[in-house]
């Protein structure tokens, strides 16, 4: 039987980009506070209040939080603090065993010019958005221990269709990350038994090749490999 999943965010910035990889894949049961850019049909549900989230989160087996304000200093609190609180009260009150959220990085200022990057201490800059998703990631990573969901962040810095074709003047970017391999991402996530901790923090790329920020963790968890080799479109004749 097909796991029903929840996807809060799905009219958003990420949603329309992603859901068309996983309709076939699981159960999927779209909500937003907007239209979808598409025309299609979604469920009325405002991250901000707990018991729509409940209500929306019934009866399914995992829930994708794909939900983000950037501009608004007052909505970016409600949405990325407290809508990650509401969805893992909500997994806990009705037994729901995985979550997936999403984040940006925190660390990509301070570490370019290192290699092999995994597991650094966090450390979020002074602007509100920054420290509104490191808090959400301290409430998710608690309430996953305490109530054994096993619950998955994923990190990047940029996300965008991948190339078609060869790319003239540009480098590999540090952090970026292709539709196509979010939606593997994703795929994986939903179908993995166990998250070692209820909890783990990922970083997402597309290019392995560079060295810099380690797939290493999403290779061990989820058995992630990019889908394609994107560093070929960035090659130069020499």
């Amino acid at each position: 039987m097909s796991k029903k999943v929840l996807f809060l965010g799905a009219s958003g910035l990420i949603g329309p980009h992603i859901t068309p990889g996983l309709e076939s894949h699981c159960d999927l049961h779209l909500a937003d506070i907007k239209p979808h850019p598409d025309g299609v049909a979604v469920a009325h549900v405002d991250v901000t209040h707990y018991d729509e989230v409940h209500e929306a989160a019934r009866d399914m087996d995992a829930i994708m939080n794909f939900t983000v304000v950037r501009g608004d200093s007052l909505q970016s609190f409600r949405v990325n603090t407290m809508g990650a609180w509401h969805v893992m009260r909500a997994a806990a009150d009705l037994g729901i065993t995985k979550v997936i959220h999403s984040g940006p990085q925190q660390v990509r200022r301070g570490y370019d010019w290192d290699f092999d990057i995994v597991d650094v201490p966090l450390s979020p800059n002074t602007g509100y958005y920054s420290c509104t998703k490191y808090l959400a990631g301290e409430l998710c990573n608690t309430l996953a221990r305490c109530h054994r969901i096993h619950t998955l962040s994923f990190v990047f810095n940029g996300l965008s269709a991948g190339p078609v074709e060869s790319l003239k003047g540009e480098d590999i970017p540090p952090f970026r990350l292709h539709w196509e391999d979010l939606q593997h991402a994703c795929r994986l996530a939903l179908d993995v038994a166990s998250v070692p901790g209820y909890y783990q923090e990922l970083n997402m790329h597309s290019f392995d090749i560079q060295g810099k920020y380690s797939l290493a963790k999403a290779r061990d968890i989820l058995g992630y490999e990019p889908t394609q080799r994107w560093d070929t479109f960035y090659k130069r004749s020499v």
